[in-house]
């Protein structure tokens, strides 16, 4: 396998074509939500993303085929005083998954955080995807703990109504 991993370009038509056909292939499996994306997504993310300075993006790609994507965004970490890289998204195509993409994906984000002066990466993952917690764990992710008597961190949502 000749896998490649190219900034995801979001200027350029063929790659954001590519990365929203990925995201939402994703966004159709289970562990993206089993939906796809919204139609307004659809319409509007890549023109969102393109501007917005905090998203660091990749797509993987054999020969001409893109089969994996990871979308990282960049926060801060008050503790470390630093900022930090938040992989919000990663997938590979079902097709490619267990032919190391995945793993090709985080090494890149990790050398980009470290490109951006990052003092960690964090991410989020479903507790019942078992593929992907052996992944990130022996990529040498562990559960957010601050101290063991309070137990491990949870992410959290509240929607929100939609702004008129």
């Amino acid at each position: 396998m000749t896998l490649r991993i190219v900034a995801a370009d979001l200027e350029n038509a063929a790659i954001s074509a590519a990365w929203l056909d990925l995201l939402d292939h994703y966004a159709r499996d289970p562990m993206g939500g089993g939906s796809g994306l919204s139609a307004y997504a659809k319409a509007h993310l890549t023109a969102v993303l393109k501007d917005l300075p905090i998203f660091h993006g990749a797509l993987a790609y054999e020969g001409d085929e893109a089969v994996g994507l990871i979308n990282c965004f960049a926060g801060f970490s008050t503790f470390a005083a630093k900022p930090l890289l938040n992989i919000h998204d990663i997938v590979t195509r079902a097709d490619w998954r267990g032919q190391g993409v995945g793993r090709a994906l985080l090494a890149w984000a990790e050398r980009r955080a470290g490109e951006i002066g990052c003092c960690k990466l964090t991410l989020e993952v479903l507790s019942n995807n078992r593929a992907a917690l052996a992944a990130y764990e022996h990529a040498g992710f562990v559960p957010y703990v601050l101290d063991p008597a309070a137990g491990h961190a949870l992410f959290l949502q509240k929607n929100l109504p939609e702004a008129t």
